[in-house]
C-alpha cells in the first residue's frame, strides 16, 4: 500500500534509535582514534628520519600520543553527553 503524505512526514520527524545514536559515536570514535594514531605515526617517523637518525621510539611515541588524544576525545564524547544533560535538567528546574 502507498503511504500518505503525513504518515512520511511523521517518519521522518521522529528521533533516531538510541542504537543509531551510539552507533554513529563509536564509528567517529574509532575513525579519529585510527586518524590520530596515524598521524601521531607520521609526525614521530618525519622527527625519526630529521633528527633522530632513524630510531624507532620517536614514531613509537607518535603513535602512542595519537592514540591517547584519540581516546581521550572518545571518552570526553561519551561521558560529556550525560554530564551536559544532567546539566541542562538542573538549570531547567531552578
Amino acid at each position: 500500500m502507498a503511504a500518505t503524505t503525513s504518515e512520511l512526514i511523521a517518519q521522518k520527524t521522529q528521533r533516531p534509535a538510541s542504537e543509531d545514536l551510539l552507533s554513529e559515536k563509536w564509528d567517529q570514535c574509532l575513525s579519529n582514534l585510527i586518524v590520530k594514531s596515524a598521524l601521531g605515526a607520521g609526525f614521530g617517523i618525519v622527527f625519526s628520519v630529521l633528527l633522530f637518525k632513524r630510531r624507532a621510539w620517536p614514531a613509537t611515541i607518535g603513535l602512542g600520543f595519537g592514540a591517547g588524544r584519540g581516546y581521550a576525545e572518545c571518552d570526553r564524547e561519551f561521558k560529556g553527553s550525560s554530564i551536559a544533560k544532567m546539566a541542562g535538567e538542573r538549570l531547567q528546574r531552578s
